[in-house]
């Protein structure tokens, strides 16, 4: 199961926290650089951040996601939706230019059906980003030893990046490392480890959200944890990862 299924309860506050990081944004425009035209399909797109911020750039979004909350905030930045689950997309074949799939990968219970759908709604000669965090990625991510039982379903959720390159054959990586809090996710909050005691920075991750729903008194030792060495200047700050994966549908 992906790591959160339902975002309705997030989607009234997700903007808090959760718009189009800088970070992110050069290496995804890197991937889809190339594209044979501006229609692009944003699948898992949320409440619309990357694909508004992609539409400033030319680009024809178009948000897909299977939470009508989400895509409530989506249309009010005036972006053009489609109610739908990325593992069964209502859409025609070879209909779109591009196709980007931002940090949600980890939330469907079948990727492999995802990426299959993507490829099959671009047309030959497009451009498939796709942000992930690979297990490379999260290997050393702090925080898993701060909240042990989370390990296992982020393995679990996160596939190796020799996994998805089967998926996506000749796919070029495109490394993030993240140096802001404007897409406040779990990678992003690793370096500012101060945020995590306060739950308005805590609620828009789906890390937490699940935490806070299966294991609330691990989360409140973990926490005590953090706050006893952000108190002694020994909590730890290392920034975190992700990968952008760039694929060109060539037949």
């Amino acid at each position: 199961m992906g790591v959160l299924p339902d975002y309705s309860r997030q989607a009234r506050t997700y903007d808090r926290t959760r718009a189009a990081s800088p970070s992110v944004l050069l290496p995804l425009c890197a991937a889809l650089e190339g594209a044979p035209g501006p229609r692009l399909a944003d699948i898992g797109g949320g409440t619309g951040n990357y694909a508004l911020a992609l539409e400033e750039r030319g680009w024809e979004p178009v948000v897909i996601d299977r939470s009508p909350e989400m895509l409530i905030r989506a249309r009010e930045k005036g972006l053009t939706t489609i109610t739908a689950d990325a593992q069964h997309l209502p859409l025609a074949e070879e209909s779109f230019d591009a196709v980007m799939l931002v940090s949600m990968l980890h939330h469907v219970d079948d990727q492999t059906s995802v990426l299959a759908e993507a490829r099959r709604i671009l047309r030959r000669g497009g451009r498939l980003a796709l942000m992930v965090y690979t297990r490379e990625d999260i290997e050393d991510l702090w925080l898993l030893d701060f909240f042990p039982s989370t390990r296992a379903w982020m393995h679990s959720t996160h596939p190796a990046l020799s996994q998805l390159l089967a998926l996506l054959p000749g796919a070029q990586r495109h490394p993030v490392v993240f140096s802001d809090l404007q897409d406040a996710s779990l990678a992003a909050l690793a370096s500012h480890p101060e945020k995590l005691l306060d739950e308005d920075w805590r609620a828009q991750t789906s890390y937490f959200e699940r935490l806070r729903r299966e294991h609330p008194r691990e989360l409140n030792t973990g926490l005590r944890r953090l706050a006893h060495q952000l108190a002694a200047g020994e909590a730890p700050a290392r920034p975190g990862h992700a990968s952008i994966l760039g694929w060109q549908k060539t037949d």
